[in-house]
């Protein structure tokens, strides 16, 4: 029998994690390095791509929508803008821009990430069970919205089409199809290059629309007035049912307030609110007034008034940049989906996917699955609906249920971690929650009109999410049954034959025996010479540096060759076990292994389908699906596929 050398004495090369969720800690994050300027324009690129391109849709939708009877008169346009500027007021500069980016898991922002944060500060499992399921609630409707941003945005910029030329309004479906196509194609090469462009081009987008506007409102000064709030309340108390209906349109102002908070680990909140104040919301304030100017000066304007504030000759040019602008704004919303999946991964409310990294900066990732199901279902929408006005109607709804969801789980955070006093509580229910509330319930009133479209789509992603979180729970305690205690498996092979190698087992669980290792000894009666197994945790932040990803414990004696690490991930690093085992073999003495030569041992506990009526088993016939269509797990932690051996057990269910 061969004896194993020493691994040498323990040592933890973690000392803790990054993480924060207090007050002010939201400028941390990946992009640090870049200078404040460079930052706040990133920030316009990415962050605010989907709100400043809703003035193309907006006010359209508002003025077309069906039973909105509020006419074209200066008083009743003016209660309109009023309407739609003191939305975004609320919704974005105070809710978003002052309140919740200071709200931050390490850096990231989002309804998961807020809710990864919360439960490790709440206590209590019906708390945390309430809370789990409104974020996963708002994850789903995210989804919904994901499919609807990129099918309304390049639709309603191609819809310029019509403006110029009353017979091109009939490709405006086909180009649409083509362009989101090849944006949907391109996502496998990431955008960490192109990225680079897109904060100049929507610098110049924000910058194009307040001078676009900005003459209007000089030729109409009384539009000035529709920043007073007291236009949209006399709107409310002259004509309540209209102005209900016309809350379903001014709605989607606001679209993007939501990635605004997702995306808010990419440049950091002080870079997202210079942004916001300095830039896109005095844009988005002029480009609605002068919208609403040249409504009341060309009442026949109002059903695309976007693209009448430019000349004739710079309409072409001006759709040109509108396309571009929108495919910015779709490119974030995806982004944000694939980042959100991942969360969502690490939190154990999804299987495993294939998570492909696109560039060495850490979040920029490419998910086949979530790439392929996304283009399915936007070229549904694009060719099923034909307009972005059509399309309106789908939208709100997914838009306002997120708003709503977040807002809740913000006042259980700012209540027990800020400790917000109760009036400070019921200030924010009264100005912000009412009104989401109104939002959420004039959007309903477009269920049969295609507001069942987000609702369906988050269903579907709710099943999933609750039906694998609550399988994955059954299947690892009985897999732990099986596995049996890891001391005593080690007490019971100290005869078992030794061979020369190293062996990687990767294993959930600290202290129970893989299932790969039982058949090795089982089966072959055999033991490498240096056994290592490998533990990785997802932590509730979003990313944790090399130095306290690796902790290195011996289980027994340091003679007899086999030792546990744990590796400690954020919900945004990739697994890399090789190169994480590197990290510890570099990092000293204690782990003295050749890590070219080693082989990988997956543990498998295959599961049989239940022998019941389909009807009956769909959770569990589900659960199988999504257990067997997982991602290789020599894929997901990255090792080498000729020294890799899959082994285990079948489990009948």
């Amino acid at each position: 029998m061969t004896a194993p050398r020493p691994l040498g004495r323990d040592r933890s090369l973690r000392s803790g994690l990054r993480s924060s969720g207090h007050r002010g800690s939201g400028h941390r994050s990946g992009h640090r390095s870049a200078g404040g300027q460079l930052a706040t324009l990133g920030a316009l690129g990415v962050v605010f791509g989907d709100i400043g391109t809703s003035p193309l849709y907006a006010l359209h939708t508002s003025f077309s929508m069906d039973h909105n009877d509020v006419g074209l008169t200066a008083h009743e346009v003016y209660g309109v803008i009023s309407m739609v500027l003191w939305t975004i007021t609320i919704i974005v500069t105070v809710k978003y821009v002052a309140l919740l980016i200071r709200a931050d898991n390490g850096g990231e922002g989002g309804i998961l990430a807020l809710v990864a944060l919360m439960r490790r500060r709440i206590t209590g499992r019906h708390r945390l069970g309430w809370l789990t399921l409104v974020g996963v609630v708002g994850a789903s409707l995210f989804y919904g919205d994901s499919m609807i941003t990129p099918a309304i945005s390049v639709m309603s910029a191609v819809e310029g089409l019509a403006v110029v030329s009353p017979e091109w309004g009939r490709l405006v479906v086909p180009v649409s199809v083509v362009i989101l196509a090849l944006l949907f194609l391109f996502q496998p090469a990431g955008t960490g290059r192109v990225s680079r462009a897109f904060g100049p081009i929507m610098l110049l987008w924000f910058v194009v629309m307040a001078v676009m506007g900005l003459p209007q409102v000089i030729a109409h000064p009384q539009i000035l007035g529709s920043l007073s709030p007291h236009w949209a309340i006399e709107l409310v108390i002259r004509q309540p049912f209209p102005a209900f209906v016309l809350m379903g349109a001014v709605v989607l102002t606001v679209t993007g307030a939501e990635a605004l908070y997702a995306d808010l680990g990419h440049f950091g909140a002080r870079a997202v609110r210079q942004a916001w104040l300095a830039v896109a919301m005095p844009s988005l304030v002029v480009v609605y007034l002068g919208q609403g100017a040249v409504v009341i000066s060309a009442p026949d304007t109002a059903g695309n008034p976007f693209f009448h504030l430019a000349p004739p000759a710079l309409q072409l040019p001006l759709i040109l940049l509108a396309t571009v602008a929108t495919i910015i704004a779709s490119q974030a919303v995806i982004s944000g989906a694939f980042s959100v999946t991942v969360q969502a991964i690490r939190l154990g409310l999804l299987p495993r996917l294939v998570v492909r990294h696109t560039s060495r900066q850490e979040g920029q990732v490419y998910l086949p699955m979530v790439n392929g199901v996304l283009c399915a279902g936007v070229m549904v929408l694009v060719t099923a609906f034909g307009s972005s006005a059509a399309l309106a109607s789908a939208y709100g709804l997914a838009v306002t249920g997120t708003l709503l969801l977040v807002s809740v789980t913000f006042l259980v955070f700012a209540r027990t971690v800020w400790r917000w006093p109760w009036w400070a509580v019921g200030a924010y229910t009264l100005v912000i929650g009412i009104l989401e509330v109104v939002l959420l319930a004039a959007t309903s009133t477009k269920i049969l009109a295609g507001g069942w479209i987000p609702l369906l789509a988050a269903a579907l992603v709710l099943t999933v999410m609750v039906t694998w979180h609550r399988g994955h729970q059954g299947l690892v305690a009985e897999r732990r049954r099986m596995e049996g205690d890891l001391r005593q498996f080690i007490a019971t092979v100290q005869g078992v034959r030794r061979i020369p190698g190293v062996a990687v087992f990767p294993h959930p669980s600290p202290d129970t025996t893989p299932l790969a290792l039982l058949r090795c000894v089982e089966s072959f009666g055999v033991l490498h010479e240096r056994v290592v197994i490998v533990r990785v945790v997802a932590a509730g932040v979003p990313h944790v540096s090399a130095a306290h990803r690796i902790q290195v414990r011996h289980l027994g004696s340091t003679e007899d060759g086999i030792v546990h690490v744990t590796v400690t991930v954020g919900f945004l690093d990739a697994q890399d076990i090789p190169r994480s085992l590197a990290l510890a073999v570099d990092g000293g003495p204690e782990l003295d292994l050749d890590l070219d030569s080693a082989h990988y041992f997956i543990s498998v506990l295959a599961l049989l389908p239940p022998h019941t009526h389909p009807f009956r088993s769909w959770g569990q016939r589900l659960f199988l699906a999504l257990e067997r269509n997982q991602a290789d797990r020599t894929e997901v932690f990255h090792l080498p596929p000729t020294r890799t051996v899959v082994m285990g057990s079948e489990l009948p269910t």
